[in-house]
Formats: C-alpha cells, structure tokens, sequence
C-alpha cells in the first residue's frame, strides 16, 4: 500500500528519477488487486495482459529521457460505461456481457495520451442506475472500509478500487450524485465537473442532459491533475462546452481568505445523520479559521428535486434505451418467434429490475396524454432549481453541505425500497439538475464509516471548487486515513 498512499507527484518523481518503473507500479496493482478483490469484488474486467505491455513499452520511453506528463505511467481504472478498444464494455448488464467496442470515449483517448496504464473496467450499477452498487448484474461490489456496507453507487466500483489502493486514479460517471456518493462512502475525493466540461463521447449514455464523467482521487490536488488530463472541447460531442481551459493545480495554494460560503438549511435540516451535520459543521469551524466566512441561505426548490429528476432522468434514460434491442450489438435472446418478439424476450432477460423500472418510468411520462403533466413540468421545476443557485451564488462563491445524508448502509438493508434509496441522492441531484461542479471530500468518521463533504461552485468555476477543497484537506488528515483491508 505504500507506493499506493503517495500522491501523483511523488510517484511522478520517483518514475523520473529512476527509482521506479511502470512494470514496478503495474506489478503493484496487479499484487493489491489480488491480495483484496476477492473481498471488495471493484473489477469487472482486468487488463493484465495489455497493461504489462504498456508498461514495458513506457519504461523503454522512460530509459530514453525526456519530458512526461504527471499522469505517465500511473495505474488506472475506468467504471464500465465508458467504451474502451479491444476490452469489454458491460455497463455491469447482461445485455452487454459480449460487447467489445471497436472505439476509445474521448477520456479513455485522454488518459492514453497522457500515458496512463489501463488497468481494467470496474463494477457499476447496471447502466448506471443505482445508488449502491448492488444492481449491478454480476455482483455488488463492497465497501472498503467494511465489506458489510455498500461502496454507493453507480460508480461503486470507482470509489471502492481508489479507497482499496487498488489503482491511483479511477473514473466514475455522475448523473445524479454517481461519482460524489460513493467518493463519500469510500472516504475518497469525487469531482462531478460542470457540465460540458468533459466530453460525453463513448460513454454509454444514461440520461444525456445530466452524465458527467470525472476523477475519483485519494486526494484533491490529484484530482485536479486528472481533471487536467480529461476536461476539453470536443467536437465529437454535440454538447461539449468551447470554453478555455485553466491550469486547475495552481489554484492549489491553501488560501481561501476572503471566500464566502452559504450553507443551505435543506441540506443540513430534516433526515440528515446527526453525526454528518455534526462533520459539516466543524469543516465549517476550518473554513472559518482559515479566514473564510459563512452563512445560511435558502434553496427553496431542493424538495422538488428528486421527483424531477427521476421524471427526467428516467425519460431519457426510456429514449436512450430505446437502442438496446438485440439487433445492433448486445446479447439477443434465442428462438424468438418473429421480430416483435426478439425485440421483447431480449430486453426481458438483457435488463435487470431497476433499469426496467426507469424504462417503464420514463415511457409513461414521455407517452401522449402524459407529456406536458409530468416530463414538461420537470423541466419548469430543473429551470427554478438552477435559478435558486444562480440566486445564491450572486452573494456566495460556494455551497457546502453534505455529501450524501447519512454515511454507507448495509448491503441489501434498503435494496427493496427504492424510494428510499433514490432519497439517498437528495443532496447530490440539485446539483446535477443545476449542472454546477461539485466535489466531495472526505471530513470525518461515523461508526468507522467516512463522511464526505460536498464543495459547489459556479458553472466551470472549478479552480475555486479545488481550492476551497485542497485547503481544508491541508489542515484536516480525514483524506489519510486508510481502510484495513
């Protein structure tokens, strides 16, 4: 675990100055992943075989000198819904158990250029609709901290190999808190960039106006190097944002002087573990110290929140579907009678209960008659919830809160009422809907279990999201802390 436990930097060091090689790092991965992939179950697919040729192929690079990027050769994973050449791509679904794509996504792309060593696909909810990791069709994956409890989800997986030492980097996908909860969960860091800011291209789509891909980091200036790496225009991606890209880690310099902060009350009121609000306070007390100020402010509309997200959410996820159907790619079911019939028994046995849930969802409320009561009107009510932040953030340059309301729950405690799991993301699907940056940091403990708090910020103000979380993690040691696996 010690070559694990070092930031990027340190470990970009020792590579340059010889003191280590890619195959050392890749042996280093590999050795983790066996000794504690059994208990945590964060692997879907491994890449031995390519990632040891790329670390031969590196460590020839690096013999001949020059310059490299602080990403070379580092040991990474990617959830299971971003589309990867010549390696399966399940989305965690039967429907998909045989799909190889001929493809990279653009962020795959990135971290190749970037020289990052491909480790393997990890576990998710299927197609990314969970917030536990135990929809997903192969197994759920486990919390590190205490394999009883789930990692969160959907990027579960992501989370739990970061936390586990298994990688030094993973990248999750967030649609409505998928990267920031289980980063909370796993006591990591989870950075849902602003949207836009990250190309969506070759990440399997769940609902379009809402996926985000970004860093899950055992620490907030390695997240920033990631981010770094992946954020960009792409024209491959029709609602990739043009917007400049700044040099997110000089941001990094532990001075939040000045920095005010609001609070909202509905996210620190009514349902939320004492001991969470307990933890945001007294992140709160830092801030303080540091010169920061803060106060309570209003997001009226957070209650509105998770129903309309699960209307829109679901209705494009119904639309986006809509191209599984046996004929194209993914499995199709066997003897079927005629056409219509292939359609049905291969998305009966391809899809588990949730996604087909959100399916059924998402027609109704797309279907004639229902439009305009219910996927319109969630629409109007995602308008009035990115007007409160923009409200908020004409007097505050951030929102904190918690990151989720409780800490981990017990594998299979709420796996039967799904209400009460979609209530999970209560503070992390304001967020989504706003399309605001957002990232979460670990800011204590509760019954052995981590407890993260969220930092958002402004539409592509990611430099202030990053600086307010380094500096707090440079005066707390909640990010040192490891699970004993």
């Amino acid at each position: 675990m010690a070559l694990f436990d070092m930031r990027l930097q340190e470990v970009h060091n020792k590579l340059v100055g010889k003191e280590l090689t890619v195959a050392d790092l890749v042996d280093a991965s590999f050795n983790r992943i066996g000794q504690t992939d059994e208990a945590v179950r964060a692997f879907l697919t491994l890449n031995e075989e390519g990632a040891r040729a790329s670390a031969v192929e590196l460590d020839k690079q690096l013999a001949a000198g020059g310059e490299r990027g602080l990403l070379f050769g580092l040991p990474a994973g990617l959830k299971d819904n971003m589309v990867t050449e010549g390696l399966l791509t399940t989305c965690a679904s039967q429907f998909l158990r045989n799909y190889d794509p001929i493809y990279d996504g653009t962020a795959v792309k990135k971290l190749k250029a970037a020289q990052s060593v491909l480790i393997g696909k990890l576990n998710m909810d299927e197609f990314a609709m969970g917030g536990s990791n135990e929809n997903s069709s192969y197994y759920p994956t486990r919390n590190p901290w205490n394999t009883d409890y789930v990692p969160g989800g959907s990027s579960g997986g992501s989370a739990a190999a970061v936390a586990a030492g298994q990688v030094y980097f993973s990248l999750g996908s967030d649609t409505g808190g998928s990267i920031r909860q289980p980063a909370a969960y796993c006591g990591v860091v989870g950075l849902k960039p602003t949207y836009g800011l990250v190309s969506r291209f070759g990440l399997v789509a769940f609902a379009s106006s809402l996926d985000q891909i970004g860093p899950i980091t055992k620490n907030v200036e390695d997240s920033a190097y990631v981010l770094q790496a992946i954020a960009g225009y792409d024209h491959m991606d029709s609602t990739s944002a043009n917007v400049e890209i700044p040099d997110y880690t000089s941001a990094l310099t532990g001075d939040v002087k000045g920095l005010r902060i609001g609070v909202p009350k509905e996210y620190i009121g009514q349902g939320v573990d004492p001991k969470v609000k307990e933890a945001v306070l007294a992140a709160l007390k830092v801030y303080e110290s540091l010169g920061a100020t803060w106060e309570e402010v209003s997001l009226p509309h957070t209650e509105y929140a998770v129903a309309a997200y699960y209307i829109l959410a679901s209705s494009e996820a119904s639309s986006n579907l809509a191209r599984f159907d046996g004929v194209r790619y993914g499995v199709r079911a066997d003897n079927p009678d005629n056409l219509i019939d292939m359609y049905r028994k291969s998305r009966s046995q391809g899809f588990g209960a949730e996604v087909k849930r959100r399916i059924m969802l998402g027609t109704y409320a797309l279907s004639s008659g229902y439009y305009d009561a219910y996927y319109l009107k969630a629409q109007k009510v995602r308008t009035l919830i990115k007007q409160d932040f923009d409200q908020v953030f004409e007097k505050f340059d951030l929102i904190i809160g918690p990151t989720a309301p409780t800490p981990a729950f017990r594998i299979g405690e709420q796996v039967g009422d799904p209400l009460t799991m979609y209530l999970n993301d209560i503070v992390t699907i304001p967020v989504s809907l706003a399309g605001v940056p957002a990232i979460s940091v670990p800011c204590g403990f509760a019954d052995g279990l981590p407890i993260g708090l969220q930092i958002i910020g402004k539409a592509f103000d990611e430099r202030t999201v990053l600086r307010a979380a380094h500096a707090y993690e440079q005066y707390t040691d909640h990010h040192q802390q490891r699970p004993q696996l």
